[in-house]
């Protein structure tokens, strides 16, 4: 079964084995797209380096040219890629990046676009908007009062409190009218992903009382631990990264999720990162109910049944503002090749590759 997933990225997912699949990753045969490659494609001029060199000198506190310039040296040699989000919407202003620009930037390097419930995305994603500079941004936002409830969402504001922020804040035409808008919307601010949170709890609902959720007999839930250790450990190796791993199993082991991570993330002390998701995806192959589900239909082909997760999954990254499905990125494309599954249960296909690519970890 081969099926092009953006222009010459083609894999024949479904006829490979783990075996050939791991031997792929471990030969680093993955053409990764890199930061400074989605950073030319934005801006392909022959100044970007000098441009952002001056910009990460032009303020007080910054640390002088000769710093400004190995920093931006590293990201555009890719030895060192940003991901703090500050960095990278002044990177968009000094380039005059639009927000989809700016998206791609941030999704790439943190796995977020921007989230219109942070009070500081929103303000640089007005001023980026509106032609401002980064310095006119940084000051307007810190002349705005704190957020009052960082993450408590007041009761009937509703499950699309992102959406209506950001159909709220594209409506405003000066900065006298963002500063009262702002002002009035204090209470929805947040840094959490609301959308994220409410898949991660659907699927983690269905993993701690499985039987409960298909009209079973209740039983005594999963712990978190537990729940890590039978549905998302997949042969993982929980040891420290050692250093002669390839970029490959860095980059698939980097955040792969364990017992006192995901804790902290269902208690809501950490933002639902976009690798949890997909794990959590595959585990439940996007089955949370005892609904009618047409994956099951005989008359499904298994390319037909692939694509139908892939565009799921894809509708579920960009309700929860991430990135869709990149067969450039090799945690997405592990992703890819376990959603070819046509018989063995998507998780396990994932979990056969894993064991392989890290047998001698």
């Amino acid at each position: 079964m081969e099926i092009t997933l953006s222009g010459a990225d083609s894999v024949v997912w479904g006829g490979w084995t783990p075996e050939k699949a791991a031997e792929f990753l471990r030969e680093e045969r993955i053409d990764i797209r890199t930061f400074s490659e989605t950073l030319r494609a934005l801006y392909p001029l022959a100044d970007l380096q000098p441009r952002l060199i001056r910009e990460f000198s032009s303020l007080p506190g910054d640390t002088g040219p000769e710093s400004a310039l190995r920093k931006v040296r590293n990201w555009l040699t890719d030895k060192h890629m940003p991901t703090d989000r500050e960095d990278i919407f002044r990177i968009a202003f000094a380039l005059g990046l639009s927000e989809g620009g700016v998206n791609r930037l941030l999704g790439q390097s943190t796995g977020c676009g921007i989230h219109y419930r942070d009070g500081r995305d929103v303000i640089y994603a007005w001023f980026l908007r509106n032609a401002g500079t980064y310095r006119q941004a940084r000051e307007f936002y810190a002349s705005l009062p704190p957020v009052i409830f960082p993450d408590a969402v007041p009761p009937g504001a509703g499950t699309n409190v992102t959406h209506e922020l950001q159909e709220s804040f594209m409506m405003v035409r000066d900065t006298e009218g963002l500063r009262a808008l702002y002002e009035s919307k204090l209470g929805l601010f947040g840094n959490l992903h609301l959308r994220a949170y409410g898949y991660l709890d659907k699927y983690m609902r269905q993993l701690r009382t499985p039987t409960a959720q298909i009209g079973g007999r209740a039983e005594a839930s999963y712990s978190v631990e537990e729940v890590t250790d039978l549905y998302l450990k997949m042969g993982m190796p929980r040891s420290r990264p050692r250093s002669d791993l390839t970029v490959t199993q860095k980059l698939i082991k980097h955040n792969w999720p364990n017992p006192t991570y995901l804790k902290n993330i269902c208690a809501r002390k950490e933002d639902v990162p976009r690798k949890l998701l997909l794990l959590l995806y595959l585990v439940t192959e996007n089955v949370v109910d005892s609904g009618y589900s047409e994956y099951d239909e005989p008359y499904i082909t298994a390319s037909e049944r692939f694509e139908q997760h892939w565009w799921t999954l894809n509708a579920i990254l960009n309700d929860c503002g991430m990135p869709p499905l990149d067969p450039r990125d090799p945690t997405d494309w592990l992703t890819l090749y376990a959603l070819a599954s046509d018989s063995e249960p998507m998780s396990e296909r994932m979990a056969a590759v894993i064991e392989r690519l890290f047998s001698e970890y």
